[in-house]
């Protein structure tokens, strides 16, 4: 089987890559990345010549009918995907998540593919005070970033509906492991503490999420791809639900440092509209075979780990989004 995988020199693709190739040894794999700040080509050294790389923008025609030319199956990581860059304006989100979904889609129908997975997130649900949500529930975001996920989300369904092109959709909690870049929380935080910089909390720290280990919703995309029913979406959530200041103090731990690096901020000042939970109802997946392996503390403590041991990796991408974490963070307090 040919596979195209779009945004794979990112976070989750890059781990998803990397797990498919070693468990379908005898598939081809394209991976179709732009390279942006968050995307890192050299992630994919380990795999040598099975995989072909094309350093391309989803939202360009020809590029996107050259990556997926002879792909039986594509995985549609790409898109903007940080929060708080969203707050700064949302144009560039809509960009890549919305348009260049369009075109993923449109020549996925052009060439007839078997199966066009559509990787969205929980957070296209909105804030879920008590409970958890269902694939069925209302959407209702609240950030531009998740919004423009949600249009993505509901385009690509939309393409099942008219059109009959077989597309799925996974939305899974929050990501955490190796290869995320250093905005997101445990990454940031982790590396925050290694080079004795505040770590900034926002309010008192009590926003919870359901934290999944990488290679548990790489799995989950797995099953979807595999035995997945088309038209229908699959939650995928491991149901450990731990908050801000847990996650933080746990970093603290495992680097040796001391909590008078804990900042706590307005968080109206840094992220209006915060939600303060997510939670997902993940039976539908598992009624597929599928169930988280990686117990919390020991993922989220070898995740730290692994910051520290590759320090170049995460100094060389934290130096591309230096201006950022300098608007967003230097001046709130």
């Amino acid at each position: 089987m040919r596979l195209l995988v779009t945004g794979g020199a990112g976070f989750i693709g890059t781990n998803f890559v990397l797990r498919w190739a070693q468990r379908h040894p005898a598939d081809e794999l394209v991976v179709l990345d732009a390279l942006t700040y968050a995307g890192r080509r050299e992630n994919l050294d380990p795999l040598g010549d099975q995989v072909t790389f094309i350093a391309g923008d989803i939202g360009d025609a020809a590029v996107v009918q050259r990556a997926m030319a002879g792909c039986q199956q594509v995985v549609h990581f790409a898109a903007e995907s940080h929060v708080d860059r969203s707050l700064y304006g949302g144009q560039e989100f809509l960009r890549t998540g919305v348009m260049g979904t369009y075109t993923l889609l449109e020549a996925a129908r052009a060439l007839g593919v078997e199966r066009f997975l559509m990787i969205s997130t929980d957070e296209v649900y909105g804030p879920v005070p008590h409970g958890s949500s269902g694939e069925t529930d209302e959407l209702r975001p609240s950030s531009p970033y998740a919004a423009s996920k949600a249009a993505a989300d509901r385009l690509a369904f939309s393409y099942f509906v008219t059109y009959k092109l077989p597309v799925l959709i996974t939305r899974s909690s929050n990501n955490y492991g190796p290869y995320q870049y250093p905005e997101k929380q445990l990454p940031f935080f982790t590396t925050q503490a290694l080079e004795d910089q505040p770590i900034t909390i926002y309010g008192d720290g009590s926003a919870t999420r359901d934290w999944l280990h990488v290679d548990d919703n790489c799995a989950g995309i797995e099953t979807v791809l595999e035995r997945g029913e088309p038209g229908e979406a699959y939650n995928i959530g491991a149901d450990n639900e731990r908050n801000i200041v847990q996650n933080a103090r746990l970093v603290l731990q495992v680097v040796g440092k001391g909590e008078e690096l804990l900042r706590f901020i307005d968080q109206d000042k840094i992220r209006p509209g915060h939600d303060v939970r997510y939670c997902v109802d993940s039976r539908k997946l598992r009624a597929l075979g599928w169930e988280p392996v990686v117990p919390v503390e020991d993922g989220l403590r070898a995740t730290v780990q692994w910051y520290v041991d590759h320090p170049q990796w995460w100094r060389e991408m934290k130096a591309r989004g230096r201006a950022f974490f300098e608007q967003h963070y230097g001046r709130k307090g």
